[in-house]
């Protein structure tokens, strides 16, 4: 009887167990039939560029290496170019896909840039030539257009709703095998590279290699939600970490593209950085948020506006600014001419101004120099700082105000992270208009208390936390 029970609760375990099992399976996602309803808008990009009067790297003979893979930058590193100079025809592998079935086809800008001649393939293995209507080099979209009709057409999803942990599958050519498909999850959302901070990228550990730029992202509806773009890697290969642009910013410059030609941005025109703990203290922030302005460009918007160097943007058009990487895409996006608000922290208070967004230039030029003549040394800080030439100061684009730093020794300015070279431009929301004065705020710094300090360093301008311990004289 005790041997019957036991069994019997056995039996009860195991079979619990593959139910259990069975119900896990039913729950992981099966992608068989996304990708066989799809696979056919999916196509493969090929570029050619005709190199003239360049070198050639030499192979090996015998030996050939495709090019943009890891190994083409490896093989040019250790046996250099080639010696002749003499036109020859480069080429690359990409992806894309069919965004209306009269032949607009959507990839990478990169994928297509300085192309020659492009070629499309599609799943049937027909090739078609294509022309390039537009390209963003910002966002790295290119729109170019087949002449086809009834092509095979993605369906488009809407990004916004993307949530961390959501499955998606991308399908591509990496290496240059043709329809693959890899499968993950949303990493993260928003995400902002250093090269490209008017794109806030999807981030996946979806599989991305070369060959795979260009190419859909898919949601488990069967919706395109992204175009894959870039990896973060440290071998060439895939590593865990690969991005792809939103297709609400996608979209947004396709419509510029057909509609006027080109791809405009609204332009707020001022410097910025994060807010780190202790800069959160010294602007009365109860924790880091926000988007820091340490500069001002001139004529810009923001300068017609009233924005200064130290206010901390917190709302732009009602939407909130969590980073200072959140705020570059908002603005971009923001219709050229429109009025918006916009929310900072100012002197310890809230302050509402408003904003009249202009076009993004083609470029934002800032000076930067070292100063050279008069000396004044701060023992308090360890620092010595000389005022700014005239020379200088038409460099820099600094009118008046402002001292150049000579020397920084171990002391708090050292521990703040003020270097030989930075331009002091305010010290604890105070404006520095020349190195007696500078000298005379200095003596008069608090104890123990974080204290804003703007300096001009390189191409643009930083806030810095300055702390003056208590035992030092």
């Amino acid at each position: 009887m005790r041997n019957y029970k036991l069994w019997t609760v056995l039996s009860l375990v195991l079979v619990w167990s593959l139910v259990s099992l069975n119900v896990q399976a039913r729950d992981l996602p099966d992608f068989t039939t996304l990708v066989a309803e799809n696979g056919a808008a999916v196509v493969n990009i090929s570029t050619t560029k005709n190199n003239k009067g360049q070198q050639r790297p030499s192979l090996p003979p015998g030996m050939q290496i495709p090019e943009g893979t890891p190994f083409d930058d490896l093989f040019k590193h250790f046996f250099g170019p080639g010696q002749r100079q003499q036109p020859y025809e480069s080429h690359s592998l990409g992806s894309g896909f069919v965004l209306s079935s009269d032949g607009y086809i959507l990839t990478n800008h990169h994928v297509i840039k300085d192309a020659d001649e492009i070629i499309v393939r599609f799943s049937d293995r027909n090739e078609l030539e294509a022309k390039i209507l537009g390209s963003d080099e910002r966002s790295d979209v290119a729109l170019l257009k087949v002449e086809a009709t009834g092509l095979k057409a993605i369906k488009l999803g809407d990004s916004t709703q993307l949530k961390v942990g959501e499955w998606v599958l991308a399908i591509g050519s990496p290496f240059g095998f043709d329809y693959s498909a890899t499968a993950g999850i949303v990493s993260a959302l928003g995400r902002s590279l250093p090269s490209d901070s008017y794109v806030p990228f999807i981030q996946t550990d979806v599989a991305i290699n070369p060959g795979n730029s260009g190419g859909p992202l898919f949601n488990l509806e069967g919706e395109v939600i992204g175009i894959n773009s870039q990896i973060y890697s440290r071998t060439g290969g895939f590593m865990g970490v690969s991005f792809a642009i939103p297709m609400d910013v996608a979209m947004n410059v396709v419509d510029q593209i057909k509609s006027q030609g080109y791809v405009s941005r609204g332009w707020l025109g001022v410097v910025i950085q994060d807010v780190t703990r202790e800069l959160a203290e010294s602007f009365g922030l109860k924790k880091p948020h926000g988007a820091l302005i340490s500069r001002v460009l001139v004529d810009s918007p923001a300068a017609k506006a009233g924005l200064e160097p130290g206010d901390v943007i917190l709302k732009f058009d009602g939407k909130p600014v969590s980073t200072s990487s959140a705020l570059p895409p908002i603005v971009g996006r923001t219709t050229i001419g429109r009025a918006v608000n916009v929310e900072v922290m100012r002197n310890n208070e809230r302050k509402t101004l408003q904003v009249k967004i202009e076009e993004l230039p083609e470029s934002e030029e800032i000076a930067s120099v070292e100063g050279k003549s008069g000396r004044l040394v701060d023992d308090r800080l360890a620092i010595e700082v000389i005022d700014l030439s005239d020379e200088q100061r038409e460099e820099l684009a600094i009118p008046k105000g402002g001292v150049a730093v000579i020397k920084v020794d171990v002391g708090s300015a050292a521990a703040a992270g003020l270097r030989r070279g930075d331009v002091i431009l305010s010290i604890n929301s105070q404006k520095v208009t020349d190195a007696k004065q500078f000298l005379d705020i200095a003596k008069n710094l608090p104890e123990d208390k974080a204290i804003p300090v703007l300096v001009q360093r390189g191409s643009g301008s930083i806030f810095l936390a300055l702390r003056i311990k208590q035992d030092q004289e």
